[in-house]
């Protein structure tokens, strides 16, 4: 059974960080692109940050340069380090695995709230 599950959400203010992290398990992570993705409210849910199974990463205009994706194989897990936040970015955010090799296939996470208020 696939699962994938999300942890580190919480309410932070205006400048401040916070590190998300996605394990997975039933599925072998390295043959997996993982992503983060985010849902504000009345919004479309839209990509953040990308990471290929190689480690090449790809961010949203809105959040280049402050945030980071980055994977540990041996741990099957993806973080997002998130800094100098803003009360844009609140929305919940949501782990994707995509399987490079065929047949094609794809797994979420539940989500975890992220607000950034004062």
């Amino acid at each position: 059974q696939v699962q994938l599950v999300e942890s580190g959400g919480g309410l932070v203010q205006p400048g401040g960080s916070l590190r998300l992290s996605c394990v997975a398990s039933g599925i072998t992570f390295t043959f997996y692109n993982m992503g983060w993705y985010r849902q504000a409210p009345g919004k479309q849910r839209e990509v953040v940050a990308l990471i290929g199974i190689g480690g090449r990463t790809d961010y949203s205009d809105s959040v280049k340069g402050r945030f980071t994706i980055s994977r540990d194989s041996a741990k099957n897990t993806v973080y997002l380090q998130m800094s100098s936040l803003k009360p844009e970015d609140t929305a919940v955010y949501y782990c994707k695995a995509d399987r490079v090799i065929s047949p094609p296939a794809a797994y979420w996470g539940p989500g975890t709230q992220v607000t950034v208020s004062s």
